[in-house]
């Protein structure tokens, strides 16, 4: 979605390439290259931007995409339901105590409205973007390097709607943002070492219409993307290997499909694997939702599509998978998106409602696969909050259901702008923004733990930045915020989202650790370590519940299945071993778990 931005302009040598466009026979295809490549400057060599981001000079957002951004206001359908209250809805706070931040500290506020954060960490840092501006700070909390402009690494372009991605998998960062006006643009930077202050390989694509308010992906085949389109979806890939190894002309597929949207604001999310990638070849989910207010031919549903690339031919389908149908629920918010109570003003915010909210976070678990998705609801006229969901597929069958749901609506407020993802213990942390007639837009989060009851958030509700003030110069308050999981430490979450500071709009990124109870997990203290000894990898296990039979997989980078075996704890322990004879350098991946369960363990060998 579109802000006004101020530019900067930073020159740097680029190669200009050929944009092409063909069809691959089928109708369905096209496959784009970049028409610009370069090579940045090592970032920790490059000056910090100086930004004007006093509130008195920010400026107000431009409606143009107002065209694009139809909210569903009005039910078509008499007997949508729910007819009352949200049968799905968790009245209460969670019966467990507050879970403490361990990082808690001020974001950019950029310049621009609204400031849209997203951020990721990496193995030493963490990088965060907002409008227009994008800067990298020490997991410590202190800065590192920047803030930049985000036109420093993408073309001398700010029109914002950024996105940050760390993919572990090949240790590489990831930002990416859209031009607003034709000819339209993608640009995608991605990091040539694991270090964020040092050099990127910058893309431009041409995209022939809008790509508004893009979401991104990290999968097995490609960087997937997603946005706003209005009636025609598409759904593109690019060429992962490519960027990783700083190849010029990585290619971008764009495949098109029709899921139901009835016409209003729309934008599908791809799955985002966390944890380990799922086996090459595995078409990437697509998630979205309907509701039965649009009319009586829809339903209150999660609808599923498969993207599958083909490469070697340059191809990528968008097949239908299934719907899955939900509790019911009303994803109708107000024609002009005044949907926010504020204390002391009649003037309200924007509750981002018609789309799953940025991720769709997808595992990898022994037996099964996960995704944790979220979309703002309405409860009643004045409170709008989020509703959840675990999805669980079958990795026999390939067939998804719904493992959990919940409305986390514990009091009157609302809530909305939420994130959500889950740990390597099967804990689901959610990040989001909450307000009301006595409460200031603030950052919050809540979350629980595998082994408890399900389809509720068991933790009480932290409160990471308390607002104060109202805004009432706009009712653009934030269109995404983003939660993303630690990479060294599986059971860290890091949520960079909004607040108001005196009713300006604020950024803040905190992280915290779902607290772990091992009287009730017997695997809490479980430990599994590997490691690649010549010709072999050898596999070790502690702490574990007695004569427990487990399953211990190895993989490559790519999620491919090498070898795998069971093996049965002794006296709480196990060793085994793999051979390596014959392996290419690079790394793999040992995973050990219990069939059907949240127990799992993936560690990173490196074979020389």
């Amino acid at each position: 979605m579109k802000k006004l931005l101020f530019l900067g302009f930073i020159s740097f040598a680029l190669f200009s390439l050929p944009a092409l466009a063909q069809n691959d026979g089928n109708n369905e295809t096209e496959v784009i290259y970049p028409d610009k490549f370069m090579v940045t400057p090592p970032l920790r060599n490059m000056a910090a931007a100086v930004i004007d981001d006093s509130d008195e000079n920010r400026p107000k957002p431009e409606m143009k995409d107002r065209a694009l951004r139809v909210p569903f206001s009005e039910k078509t359908n008499p007997n949508a339901e729910p007819q009352g209250e949200d049968p799905a809805s968790q009245k209460i706070m969670g019966f467990k105590s507050t879970i403490p931040t361990l990082i808690n500290m001020n974001g950019q506020n950029g310049n621009g409205t609204p400031p849209d954060p997203s951020g990721a960490a990496g193995i030493n840092h963490y990088v965060q973007a907002v409008n227009s501006y994008y800067k990298i700070f020490n997991k410590t909390g202190t800065s590192a390097a920047g803030p930049f402009t985000l036109g420093a690494l993408l073309f001398n372009c700010n029109d914002g709607d950024p996105i940050v991605m760390y993919d572990k998998f090949a240790e590489r960062w990831i930002i990416a943002e859209f031009d607003y006006t034709s000819p339209y643009h993608i640009y995608i930077a991605v990091s040539v070492t694991n270090d964020p202050t040092g050099s990127y390989n910058s893309y431009q694509f041409t995209s022939a219409v809008l790509p508004d308010y893009l979401k991104f992906s990290i999968w097995t085949d490609g960087y997937y993307m997603t946005a706003n389109y209005g009636t025609s979806e598409k759904v593109l890939v690019f060429e992962r290997d490519v960027m990783i190894a700083g190849g010029a002309a990585p290619r971008m597929l764009s495949g098109s499909f029709n899921p139901p949207n009835a016409g209003y604001f729309f934008c599908p999310l791809s799955g985002f694997a966390d944890g380990q990638l799922p086996p090459a070849g595995t078409p990437c989910p697509i998630f979205s939702f309907e509701d039965d207010g649009w009319g009586a031919s829809y339903d209150d549903a999660i609808n599923i599509y498969n993207a599958t690339t083909n490469w070697t031919a340059g191809t990528i389908s968008v097949a239908f998978k299934q719907t899955i149908l939900t509790e019911p629920f009303d994803a109708s918010y107000n024609s002009s998106w005044n949907d926010i109570t504020q204390p002391g003003t009649t003037a309200k915010l924007d509750g981002i409602g018609g789309v799953f909210t940025f991720r769709a976070q997808h595992r990898v678990w022994t037996g099964y696969n996960s995704v944790v998705l979220c979309n703002g609801v309405k409860v009643s006229s004045t409170q709008r909050s989020i509703r959840w969901y675990e999805l669980r597929q079958d990795q026999g069958t390939g067939t998804w259901s719904i493992y959990q749901q919940s409305t986390y609506s514990p009091d009157t407020e609302s809530r909305w702008c939420g994130s959500i993802a889950m740990d390597d213990n099967g804990g689901i942390g959610m990040g989001y923004a909450k307000a009301s007639s006595s409460t200031s837009a603030s950052a919050c989060f809540t979350g629980r733990n595998g082994y408890d009851p399900i389809n509720q958030m068991s933790y009480t509700e932290t409160v990471a930045a308390a607002g104060s003030g109202a805004q009432t110069f706009t009712n653009r308050f934030g269109d995404y915020s983003h939660t993303s999981l630690d990479p060294v430490d599986g059971t860290i979450f890091w949520h960079t989202g909004e607040y108001l500071a005196t009713g300006a709009q604020r950024t803040k990124i905190f992280s915290f650790r779902i607290p772990y109870n091992t009287a009730i997990d017997t695997y809490g203290n479980s430990e599994v370590f590997a490691v690649a000894d010549q010709d072999l990898i050898k596999v070790n296990g502690s702490n574990l519940p007695e004569a427990d039979e487990l399953v211990v997989d190895l993989f490559d980078i790519n999620g491919q299945l090498i070898s795998g075996k069971s093996v049965t704890a002794a006296g709480g322990s196990f060793a085994t071993t793999f051979s390596s004879n014959g392996f290419a350098a690079g790394m793999y991946l040992v995973r050990v778990g219990k069939t059907n369960t949240t127990f799992q363990k993936v560690i990173k060998v490196s074979i020389q």
